[in-house]
């Protein structure tokens, strides 16, 4: 670190601003919201800190910076155009070990202002060191977006209560758990909704029956981790991702996801591909139940959507039975994120107006599709796990009605530095691909929407294995499920 982040408590200890311009105003704000003592000098006001003068919320020294000011100030700002006098200011509080911040001066400060946000009493502090105050702003405001303004109140009414939490729960792991229920349960949610009361009233029927071991059953997060991409995570995959002891992970989660999960988590590798099961389907199952009856928070995490093609249904058949607790957590699915990343519109007016998903492989392992449903006009079909039936797919949609030049294309990896995109036609594809040293997963778009590809591809990553694409090269991530 450049710089160790504090946070001061400036209630009623005299600070001074030097200047009395708008950049003035803004730190004058921030310091009387922090409760300081604020002298400001300056032969002149702007207009707004005239105004706060006026409320005798500041006090003012009409004069030019001269270093008898700093006598009873215990943190400076200079905020004025003038550099010479801004030195001066810096040189008088060194000389004084005053902490002094010159505004977009970072070589005349020993302290910096960072942007905030406020949820008092939780603070929110982003720095760059001076070195970048506009991405700190841009940092702010997408954590303002991310953070209610009601986790203040919720972290108040937490405090009153936390000496009776500590004496009905002994241990540090119960804690933390019974406060994880609160933070992210009814209690949270009624503070949310204003119902600050209720949310008191159901706090302490939660500490009155905190050794029934409510707090430490396990339960089973069913996570979609998209199609590669780790900025396609949902905020609430990302936040249960930091909640949960262990996670049962496959090859079709990037490894740049996985590190997402909290790192003192246990790591489990179930990964599956054709005819390899590293662990086989039934004993994932099995596994899921184990780890919750356990206590645990266990966290499948599944490449795209759990729910297409990702045998979601499956692992929580047996959690219904036993009573175990889980969530489900859509991800984005392969089809929508790839073709995205590719330029290809899943619909379109002017090229098709519906969207079928299906899978490339059976149980059987044999390509034995509806046809007939897939071989129509102003339509789109995607196949997941399409790449070893290849060929057999392309020759039985022609078989079945579609024009042999019917646009279609094959995409590795999609939504990560790995995609590749080759699009040709339903009697080229398969040539075009074998002169591709293509690498699963893949996904395969038929229909004229993959026209649209070459005017709207938009995501073109440089790696060595997308420069060596046939057409364009878009990310790695693809199929859910297997």
């Amino acid at each position: 670190m450049d710089a160790l982040p504090v946070f001061l408590k400036l209630r009623e200890t005299p600070t001074l601003v030097v200047g009395g311009g708008d950049v003035a105003e803004r730190k004058i704000d921030l310091l009387l919201r922090a409760g300081a003592s604020v002298t400001v000098i300056s032969p002149t006001l702007c207009e707004a800190v005239m105004r706060l003068h006026d409320r005798q919320l500041i006090h003012w020294i009409a004069e030019p910076f001269h270093p008898k000011a700093l006598a009873n100030a215990r943190i400076v700002i200079a905020a004025t155009d003038d550099r010479s006098v801004n030195r001066a200011v810096f040189e008088a509080a060194g000389e004084k070990g005053i902490p002094v911040n010159v505004v977009d001066q970072p070589d005349l400060c020993t302290f910096t202002v960072p942007s905030i946000v406020d949820r008092t009493p939780v603070i929110i502090a982003i720095g760059t060191g001076g070195a970048s105050p506009v991405l700190a702003r841009m940092l702010k405001a997408r954590l303002e977006t991310l953070i209610p303004s009601a986790y203040g109140r919720l972290a108040a009414i937490a405090k009153d209560f936390r000496d009776q939490v500590k004496q009905a729960l002994s241990t540090v792991t119960a804690r933390r758990t019974f406060w994880e229920e609160v933070f992210q349960g009814r209690v949270a949610e009624l503070v949310f909704a204003g119902k600050d009361g209720q949310a008191q009233k159901e706090l302490r029927h939660m500490i009155e029956h905190a050794d029934d071991a409510t707090y430490e059953r396990g339960e089973v997060y069913l996570v979609g981790a998209g199609p590669g991409d780790p900025d396609l995570l949902t905020f609430r995959a990302l936040r249960l991702m930091q909640r949960a002891d262990v996670v049962l992970y496959d090859r079709l989660v990037a490894p740049a996801i996985v590190d997402l999960v909290r790192r003192d988590a246990e790591r489990i590798y179930v990964g599956k591909e054709k005819s390899n099961h590293v662990v086989p389907q039934g004993e994932i199952n099995q596994l899921l139940l184990e780890l919750a009856q356990q206590g645990k928070r266990v966290l499948r995490l599944k490449g795209g959507d759990p729910f297409i093609f990702g045998r979601g249904g499956e692992e929580i058949e047996d959690l219904v039975n036993q009573g175990i607790p889980f969530q489900v957590i859509p991800g984005i699915t392969a089809a929508a994120g790839c073709a995205s990343y590719a330029g290809i519109p899943l619909t379109h007016r002017d090229h098709a107006q519906s969207c079928l998903f299906v899978t490339g492989h059976l149980k059987d392992g044999s390509v034995d599709l509806n046809w007939q449903a897939l071989c129509q006009p102003g339509q789109t079909v995607v196949v997941y796990m399409g790449l070893t039936g290849l060929e057999s797919i392309c020759r039985e949609m022609v078989r079945h009605g579609l024009d042999g030049t019917t646009p279609a294309a094959l995409i590795q990896q999609g939504t990560t530095l790995n995609q590749k995109v080759i699009a040709a036609t339903l009697e080229t594809l398969v040539d075009e691909v074998a002169k591709n040293q293509v690498q699963a997963p893949t996904l395969l778009i038929v229909g004229n929407v993959v026209k649209l590809h070459d005017k709207l591809a938009w995501f073109i990553p440089e790696s060595p294995l997308a420069q060596n694409a046939a057409i364009h090269e878009p990310g790695r991530g693809g199929n859910d499920g297997l």
